[in-house]
């Protein structure tokens, strides 16, 4: 789920969760395959996109494991600022997010964790730290063990991929 800066926006999202915490996974969103390129090599993934509001807010809620070298993409049609958050409220799953700018070129890393609270205003938040239009949520560890770091890039479609 998604945190955005206002307590409206947070208080909207909280609304639509049921009362008994329960979460299903998304739906079925598209898939699209895609790497990250760094400096010494090329990792192959796998990514449900994110475009939806409704899509980006759920994210991988109550999701009890995520494949290797998979992952969600959240897209925006702006940029996002620096102070924009994800949150971790019903997400079962430590994960790493990385923020993107229009290139693909990743500006910042973060690792999150679960957040056990009942109450989604007790989890913590997890600003980007830097402008983004997107950010990829890959298991925890995924970017450390693959080598992948600021200024690394993503680029989407297999095409792509075979030449760096």
């Amino acid at each position: 789920m998604r945190n955005s800066r206002t307590a409206l926006s947070l208080a909207a999202m909280l609304a639509g969760c049921s009362g008994s915490g329960a979460v299903e996974p998304s739906a079925k969103l598209p898939v699209h395959t895609g790497c990250f390129v760094a400096d010494s090599n090329t990792v192959h993934v796998r990514l449900e996109l994110a475009v939806a509001p409704k899509e980006r807010q759920k994210g991988l809620m109550g999701r009890e494991s995520l494949a290797a070298n998979s992952g969600m993409l959240f897209q925006y049609q702006k940029q996002r600022g620096p102070d924009y958050s994800f949150w971790m409220y019903q997400t079962l799953i430590p994960l790493d997010i990385a923020y993107l700018d229009e290139q693909g070129i990743i500006g910042n890393i973060r690792q999150m964790e679960p957040c056990e609270s009942t109450n989604g205003a007790r989890c913590p938040s997890y600003p980007a730290e830097v402008e983004f239009v997107s950010a990829v949520e890959m298991n925890t560890g995924f970017f450390k063990a693959n080598g992948i770091g600021i200024g690394d890039r993503l680029k989407l479609g297999e095409n792509n991929c075979t030449n760096r």
